[in-house]
């Protein structure tokens, strides 16, 4: 379960950082709000996931599924470049995430 919990932290830590673009430097309401409480989420449940995972695995994996979402999603929403080198890196990040689910024997 907590790896579950850490995926759908690794999310909200995508939704946050996409509300980042949106808030414009936070002068913009409503998307401040949703960009803090997703925030909030995202590190109250890296903090359960990491009652049973170690530390150093799931802010790991925390922030790779928040850095490989976040780089897809600025492809889609905001036309940001797409090339070979971007894309390898996204896969590698991927790799990592699976490396450390693999290796951790929870």
């Amino acid at each position: 379960m907590a790896w579950v919990i850490l995926v759908i932290a690794g999310l909200f830590e995508v939704a946050w950082a996409i509300g980042l673009k949106y808030t414009e430097g936070f002068s913009r309401l409503w998307p401040s709000v949703w960009t803090v409480l997703a925030m909030a989420v995202s590190l109250w449940m890296l903090g359960m996931a990491m009652k049973s995972l170690p530390v150093g695995t799931a802010y790991s994996v925390w922030v790779g599924v928040g850095a490989l979402g976040t780089v897809l999603l600025g492809i889609v929403l905001f036309d940001e470049p797409t090339n070979a080198a971007r894309l390898v890196s996204v896969g590698l990040i991927f790799a990592g995430i699976v490396g450390l689910k693999l290796a951790t024997p929870v």
